[in-house]
């Protein structure tokens, strides 16, 4: 019973999300001035980790956790 129930909310979520995504309605609202804006916050994210020189200090944060978890 609670089997059918979990099973039908998520055969739900997946056929709204999919809808969403690849249908009709898939960009409805969103503008090019989202989009640019989304597109500028990404490059001023990037900047900043490349002039505060944290790419360094976050691919080897990256790298500990990498041999942590394998055991390397």
């Amino acid at each position: 019973m609670l089997k059918d129930r979990v099973l039908r909310v998520w055969v739900d979520w997946t056929v709204t999300v999919t809808s969403r995504v690849r249908g009709r309605e898939r960009d409805a609202g969103a503008g090019f001035v989202e989009y640019a804006g989304l597109m500028i916050l990404i490059a001023g994210i990037f900047t900043l980790i490349d002039q505060l020189g944290l790419d360094g200090l976050i691919s080897g944060a990256i790298g500990d956790a990498v041999d942590q978890v394998i055991g390397g």
